[in-house]
């Protein structure tokens, strides 16, 4: 029990997302603290509470998102602080004064520049009004509160660590070419036993699943361009134009496409017929060995499945015809295409170099490997 909880241990420390959400996490904490400490125990002023809130409003998981959508979020505040103020002059704290101001609140929120905030108009403003309105001290004492917070979650996020999201997108292409390899090893694994329907519909249900995951990835490395963008640290330059990332996801793009239509292919042909011995062995032990390649990123490993299919087909070309040929030729083109999609994705990877691994020592009573 000990040994897996510490192999699930060691996953999570050595994950870079994880880590991404740690430090995110780590920051954000950190701006709304240090904005309160300004402004109660520095600055003394009378309700602090909105320096921690425009910090937290602040620091996003970019630091040009913190400027731009920290942009918007800062001035929803700062009109919900005006916004509550006024209504609190006019009606006092009253029901119709909440009502008066949820109503203008939402209707700001839906004000393009804005960016739809809202919610954070209104929460803002109900809070300022039920806390107290009465004096332009009190105002003008807000509205540093918001400043503090809106300085202090900057000046964090730009200078501790500015995010830089390579890694978790890196972290992200390697689980997808990883699952491609496995699951086409697993296929031929499954055409070596029985290859019967329930196997082709799991190879099509999985490759839906590596379909999320490829958009997943893409997500994450539109979120690592974007991280690079006023970025002052060094390496955010090579993200700037991340063009090598996005034709590696193209490349897996089309290696699940021909997986998937590998796997319709023999499932219509395996509905009738049953694939011949002489053509299924060797393509078989191609497609295995062409899946574990993937999975071990090894280029030169998928350049000899590619020597060897090639040799095959050649092969084939001095046979007798048969009327499975559409079908084989079907299938070798799907492996082909396969292969040609992912040598390139296994030369590249580890994009970023092999990650420093964090682990924990075993326990005492573990074997010694």
């Amino acid at each position: 029990m000990w040994e897996r909880a510490r192999e699930r241990i060691n996953d999570r420390i050595s994950d870079p997302i994880w880590w991404n959400d740690v430090l995110q996490l780590t920051k954000t904490v950190l701006a709304a603290v240090a904005a309160w400490v300004i402004a109660a125990s520095v600055l003394d002023l009378p309700q602090p509470f909105l320096a921690p809130w425009a910090a937290l409003l602040v620091v996003h998981a970019t630091v040009y998102r913190t400027f731009s959508k920290g942009t918007q979020q800062v001035a929803a505040t700062v009109a919900a602080v005006l916004l509550a103020t006024a209504v609190g002059e006019t009606l006092g704290l009253t029901t119709w004064a909440i009502a008066v101001l949820l109503t203008v609140a939402l209707v700001l929120g839906a004000v393009p520049w804005l960016g739809a905030e809202a919610t954070t108009i209104a929460t803002t403003g109900l809070v300022v009004l039920t806390t107290g309105f009465e004096s332009d001290v009190m105002l003008i004492s807000r509205l540093l509160d918001t400043a503090i917070g809106v300085a202090v979650g900057l000046v964090v996020n730009l200078v501790a660590w500015p995010p830089l999201r390579r890694h978790t997108a890196a972290k992200a292409l390697d689980r997808v070419d990883d699952a491609i390899g496995e699951l086409l090893a697993d296929m031929a694994g499954d055409l070596g036993g029985r290859g019967q329907d329930e196997d082709v519909e799991d190879w099509i249900e999985r490759t839906r699943d590596i379909d999320e995951d490829l958009d997943h990835a893409w997500a994450l490395v539109r979120q690592a361009q974007e991280s690079a963008r006023m970025n002052p640290r060094r390496s955010a330059r090579s993200m700037r134009d991340p063009r090598q990332w996005h034709e590696l996801l193209r490349r897996m793009e089309q290696a699940i496409a021909d997986t998937r239509s590998l796997a319709r292919t023999i499932g219509a042909h395996s509905a009738e017929h049953t694939l011949d011995s002489d053509f299924a062995r060797p393509w078989v032990e191609m497609l295995g060995d062409a899946g574990r390649a993937a999975a071990a990123a090894d280029p030169s490993a998928l350049l000899s499945v590619r020597r060897r299919l090639e040799a095959f087909t050649e092969e084939l070309r001095t046979t007798e015809r048969s009327s499975e040929w559409p079908v084989y030729g079907a299938m070798i083109i799907n492996l082909r295409n396969i292969i040609d999609a992912m040598d390139e994705v296994a030369a590249a990877n580890p994009i970023l170099g092999r990650p420093l691994r964090i682990q924990i020592p075993p326990g005492p009573g573990a074997a010694v490997r």
